[in-house]
């Protein structure tokens, strides 16, 4: 069975793929910053809460950072709370520009401190995996906790990945 195939070459990195792929401006993430930072505004006046929001630049992502008053029911359990506001602070964005939004949101320092503590068992978990020889299996955790985790491994020479399904997705530590 002959059929007449006309092959057509596709070019998958059309412009809009590559700027999505391309780093944002400061200019650009300031703009989501901004953008973040009035609609956190709004929510805070909404439910009648004090707070004062610190915009930054890290990362290559807009950072913000909800600090003062009484905030730790908007972080709840391990940060769930924290994970919904700041998801839907990105829906905000992204509606507004267009763009998606990678901005991280910190609530009444609890990113930063979770930081500290993953750091800390990372740093751990990677002494016993050289001085075992064994690979090293973490409990599940967020990707926002794996990134960190991720970040430290590589920073001490050795290698990790991430295996499993969300949200039971966990990190392996491999020695050198």
């Amino acid at each position: 069975m002959s059929e007449n195939l006309e092959v057509v070459e596709v070019d998958d990195a059309s412009e809009e793929t590559k700027e999505a792929k391309a780093p944002k401006s400061i200019a650009k993430l300031e703009e989501e910053g901004d953008i973040a930072a009035d609609y956190l505004e709004g929510l805070l006046d909404i439910a009648d809460l004090d707070g004062d929001i610190d915009i930054d630049v890290e990362n290559g992502r807009a950072s913000l950072a909800i600090v003062g008053g009484k905030l730790s029911h908007l972080v709840g359990d391990d940060g769930q709370v924290l994970d919904a506001i700041q998801e839907l602070t990105r829906l905000a964005v992204q509606t507004s520009t267009g763009d998606r939004s990678r901005l991280m949101l910190d609530i009444d320092g609890f990113r930063a401190g979770r930081r500290k503590e993953l750091t800390a068992l990372a740093e751990k978990m990677a002494e016993e995996a050289k001085t075992t020889g064994n690979s090293i299996k973490l409990e599940p955790m967020n990707a926002f906790e794996r990134k960190i985790i991720h970040d430290t491994i590589q920073t001490l020479g050795l290698t990790s990945e991430s295996d499993g399904e969300d949200p039971h997705r966990y990190v392996v530590i491999y020695p050198a």
